[in-house]
This record gives C-alpha cells, structure tokens and sequence, in this order.
C-alpha cells in the first residue's frame, strides 16, 4: 500500500485511460437473508498470528520462505487446486529478490469466477515510523499485509464447505509492499505492487479472466474505515456500489462509509488496468492519518488487529458473492 503523495500521478494515469466503466446495476437482491457460510473471527485472527510467527515475510527471508511453504498448505486443504507462481522483481535500488504469488481455486472448471485477492509480504522499511532510527527496520505486517491473507484463507476454509455457484480464485500478492522508501533520494510508482504486475502480465493459467475482483488490504484494524476511492470507482464502479450497499443493508454502513474518496495505488491497480478485470480495493481509510495508525512503522503488530473487524469485511464480500451467485445453483 501506497502513500498519499501518488494521488497526483493516479490521477493521470485515469485521466489518460480510455477505459469504459461499468454502469452500476441494481440488484433487488435482500442481503439479509442471502445465506452464506460460517467465517470464524477466531480463526481468521489466528491466520494473522501464525503469519507473524514466521517472523518478517521480507522477501527472500527465511520467514519469507517458511511463511511461503505455510500459505501453499493451508490453501491446499480447501482449494481444489493451488499454484505457485515463482517470479523475480527488481526493487528501487536495483536489488533483484524472488517473489512467488499463490493462487487456490475452488471449482476451478467453472467459466464465470471471482478473484479475491491481498498481498502477503511485509515491508523491508519502518520507514513511517515516528523514531527515524527505525526507518531501515522491517515493519511487522499484521494489519498491512497479514490480516488481508488471513481473511483469505478463512474465506477458503468457509467457502469450500458451501462452495458459490461461480469459480473462487483466492489469489495471495507477493512483493507488493517493497516499493521506494521515503527516505530515498527519488520516488518512482511503478516500484511497488511487482506480484500484481507480474501476475497480470502471465496469469496463472492461459486468458484467465474473471467475472468482478475484490482486494484485501490493511483490513483489520480495531477501527475500521473503508471508503470508495477513486481507481474503484472508475473501474468497477457497479461492484463498489454493491459492496457497500450490502455493507449498509447488514449495519455497516459506519463502516463501509459512502465517501468518494482519492484514488489509492494498490494492487487492484494492475488487475484492471493489465488484466482487464474489474477489482475493488477495501482498504483502511483513517480520516486523520495515513491510512491507520501504524502503517509502515514498526507497531503495526498483532495488539493492533481486531478479529471482529476481519469477520465484517468477509461477511460483507461473501453476502455480495453469494447474493449474485448463491450456493447450490
């Protein structure tokens, strides 16, 4: 995730697209009594401790690595079918490190699909942090990067009990967080978000495409804000109406906020400029900070995430997902 000061080149990349947006299209559909799976708060916020457990998930790292290995198999429980997909990106400073994205499908012989993606490494750089003596120290990721993965695999293990009528592709970003640092001498956008890139130039299997996608990313702060902003909307902007429509219909309509709000380079960026798939980013929007308090420092840890606020954010997509198309049919 992305700091404030991109809005500017976000906006002339929108300005430039000739990309035609979705028309919002009304459902009908009461979000109350969609029927959807169990997704356990308990489990999720596990899925974050046992991410942290690993230590750092800096790429190349051998928490990087274990953490890797880790994902793989508790996608493999549920999915049908998991792929890894190995890569190289090149960061600000030339350095080249691996980079893997891990893609667990379920029902993977089904045309229509649903991409749910986060990213799941942690950053290399503190560099937000208010100490500057820990701006070259690894941040440890739990609401950024940790807690989008966890709602994830808890959305696999629910989801495989009582499968959507529609494919599910939970695809896990590598490499997203790495990009320039704020203490370096020049910034340049395209260093963030490589396993995006990556991913939607050589897709996990040949002219994949999916029906709409949804990006996890710094969903589980113990306050939790999500508003429209702007590559969202200009995208996908049917599928954000819907989502925080369902949000409202449930209650969450303090949460999910019906504010338009500046466009965020994350991502979902890639998904629907490259891939062509139009993906929302539910992302924290703090109304006075950088997106939460601890982002980018070295606080962002387990104390700082919420449970219950990671089962709202899967109750929310999965009422949208299954509302269009519910289990059994």
């Amino acid at each position: 995730m992305k700091r404030l000061a991109i809005i500017a080149a976000c906006l002339l990349v929108l300005a430039g697209c000739k990309h035609k947006p979705q028309q919002p299209a009304a459902t009908g559909i009461d979000y109350t009594q969609v029927a959807i799976p169990t997704f356990s708060a308990d489990s999720a916020y596990h899925f974050v401790e046992a991410q942290l457990a690993f230590g750092n998930r800096t790429p190349g790292s051998k928490g990087w690595e274990q953490c890797a290995h880790w994902l793989e198999q508790q996608l493999g429980r549920w999915c049908d079918t998991v792929i890894v997909q190995p890569f190289k990106a090149t960061l600000w400073d030339g350095t080249t490190v691996p980079g893997r994205n891990i893609v667990g499908s379920l029902n993977p012989t089904a045309q229509k699909r649903v991409l749910l993606a986060a990213h799941w490494d942690s950053r290399l750089w503190a560099d937000h942090d208010p100490d500057d003596a820990n701006h070259r120290r690894p941040v440890p990721g739990a609401n950024d990067g940790a807690s989008g993965a966890a709602v994830l695999l808890e959305m696999a293990r629910s989801m495989s009990q009582m499968p959507p009528s529609v494919g599910i592709d939970f695809i896990l970003f590598d490499v997203e967080d790495q990009g320039q640092p704020e203490w370096a001498d020049t910034y340049e956008d395209n260093t963030w978000c490589k396993g995006s890139q990556h991913w939607a130039q050589n897709r996990h299997l040949p002219y994949y495409t999916a029906v709409y996608g949804v990006l996890f990313d710094m969903v589980g702060t113990a306050e939790p804000r999500f508003t429209k902003e702007q590559v969202s909307r200009h995208y996908a902007p049917g599928l954000t109406d819907k989502l925080w429509n369902t949000a409202a219909a449930l209650g969450y309509g303090n949460i999910f906020v019906s504010q338009n709000t500046d466009p965020i380079l994350d991502d979902h960026l890639y998904v629907n400029q490259i891939a062509g798939i139009p993906m929302v980013d539910i992302v924290q929007n703090s109304p006075t900070t950088s997106f939460f308090p601890h982002w980018h420092t070295t606080t962002d840890n387990l104390d700082n995430v919420s449970a219950e606020s990671l089962r709202i954010v899967a109750t929310v997509t999965m009422k949208t997902i299954y509302g269009d198309y519910p289990a059994g049919k």
